[in-house]
């Protein structure tokens, strides 16, 4: 490698090398503040995210390949880059008077959720199997010890060690994928794949690699039959770190998702029956067992595998405008998603954990603004028109439509009606029960401010949606 390509693929990878770097020095620095004075951290972290934010749309003008082929930057890794940000400094932002009350605030918790970051970020510009796994594995082990991190409580405990067990399953699963690809193609990198297949690209083993390439990937968004993780991780992990999980790491997967997906050889192998199948099975189990839940992560955990599903079809519809409305769905799902997860974050006070549905009861009448913006979450989450939660669904049937899967749209447009209900059905306790106790929410400037910006991010794009879905449209592969 020459000076000038070494030169060429660091600065191609520049945000990456600012996160990691940032994260090393707060990693030392961490251990130079003293207790008490640890606000510092955050502050230090959202400083690193927003530097490489900036470096990230400095690169944006023009496509940087790197390593060989292992790395590029584009448009469609920068979209997915600044998702990634966005949801790291509200993570951060809600996590300053959080982490506090349950006593995680150390610099180590900081030093992960970047490390993290950088995994996701590695993950969306990753054009190689390989690359894309170094990036998984950077990003999960990290969400691993972030889920154990409340070290006192048993669940968090079982919570991490049950996501390390499966995760390494799926880890397992995905490198075999891999290695059987390696084989029958003699390459990994994405785009030389299905030039180096010669033959028939339905060979048996072919479809057997890209079944296990997929069986790994969808783990990773919590999709059927790869979600038993997500109930008892996101009940068990710190709320701030289930707010985190439930919206970047599934960006990310879903970012590996739509480039390996939409390589001509998994094209050619009609992968998008299963994607069909799976988004379908995904959406009515994440909706039917949403209806039961009493907890409220847990009812946020199912909710979160019925929008995989619901996604997933965007996925299935395939082309510029499949990809354009999953990459329109994940931005919106992240403000509607942090914006109730924040609401959860703040009733996390004293003895108070705001886990249960029924604490809720009565909301509207002691905290009319707070309840206000749980309305406005709960229907975009519902899909209600005129929030950003329905164009976001409307944009990925107006994709399955166009592509002739009429019959995927009518599945989906029924299984939304069902996830409608438990929605719903909290707006129903915060409206019309009477409070069974005094509210003393932890609402402080920042979780203030992160509650404005997710509501505005719900309103906006729901007022603005073709501005957003151009976007979209113009960074998506293919587009």
């Amino acid at each position: 490698m020459t000076a000038a390509v070494l030169f060429q693929s660091t600065l191609a990878s520049l945000p990456e090398i600012v996160v990691v770097t940032g994260a090393c020095i707060l990693l030392i620095l961490g251990q130079l503040v003293r207790k008490g004075q640890q606000q510092f951290l955050v502050w230090a972290s959202i400083a690193v995210v927003l530097i490489a934010a900036l470096g990230t749309l400095m690169l944006a003008g023009e496509v940087r390949p790197a390593y060989s082929g292992m790395f590029i930057a584009d448009r469609f890794a920068v979209f997915f880059k600044v998702v990634f940000y966005l949801v790291t400094v509200l993570t951060f932002l809600l996590s300053r008077k959080y982490a506090e009350i349950e006593g995680i605030g150390s610099s180590e918790y900081y030093v992960l959720l970047l490390l993290a970051l950088s995994g996701m970020m590695i993950m969306a510009s990753a054009t190689d199997l390989l690359s894309i796994y170094v990036g998984l594995e950077l990003m999960v082990l990290c969400t691993y010890v972030l889920t154990g991190f409340l070290r006192q409580q048993q669940r968090s405990n079982e919570a991490a060690l049950k996501y390390v067990i499966l995760g390494g399953v799926s880890t397992g699963i995905f490198l075999y994928g891999v290695s059987l690809i390696y084989g029958l193609t003699g390459t990994t990198q994405l785009d030389r794949m299905a030039a180096a297949v010669t033959g028939d690209p339905l060979d048996p083993g072919l479809l057997l690699a890209v079944v296990f390439i997929v069986a790994g990937l969808v783990f990773k968004v919590g999709a059927v039959p790869f979600h038993m993780w997500v109930p008892d991780v996101y009940e068990g992990a710190p709320t701030t770190i289930t707010a985190f999980m439930s919206v970047g790491p599934k960006a990310a997967g879903f970012a590996v998702i739509l480039r390996v997906f939409l390589n001509p050889l998994v094209a050619a192998s009609n992968v998008w029956i299963i994607v069909a199948v799976i988004a379908a099975v995904t959406m009515a189990l994440g909706s039917f067992v949403a209806l039961v839940q009493d907890n409220f992560k847990r009812l946020l955990a199912y909710s979160s595998i019925a929008h995989a599903g619901f996604a997933m079809f965007g996925v299935a519809a395939g082309g510029a405008d499949g990809v354009a409305s999953v990459m329109l769905y994940l931005l919106i799902y992240a403000f509607m998603n942090l914006g109730i997860f924040g609401i959860v974050i703040m009733m996390r006070n004293g003895d108070f954990s705001g886990e249960v549905i029924e604490h809720y009861a009565g909301f509207a009448k002691s905290h009319r603004g707070l309840a206000l913006l749980m309305l406005l979450y709960l229907f975009s989450l519902a899909g209600i028109p005129p929030t950003a939660g329905f164009f976001a669904k409307f944009y990925v049937l107006v994709a399955l439509v166009e592509r002739g899967f009429v019959m995927l749209a009518v599945i989906a447009v029924l299984l939304s009606a069902v996830a409608a209900y438990f929605y719903i059905r909290i707006v129903m306790v915060i409206y019309m029960r009477e409070p069974e106790g005094a509210f003393d929410p932890a609402l402080t400037p920042a979780v203030g401010a992160t509650l404005a910006f997710t509501a505005a991010g719900t309103i906006g794009i729901g007022l603005f949606p073709a501005w957003f879905l151009r976007l979209a449209q113009h960074a998506a592969i293919g587009g």
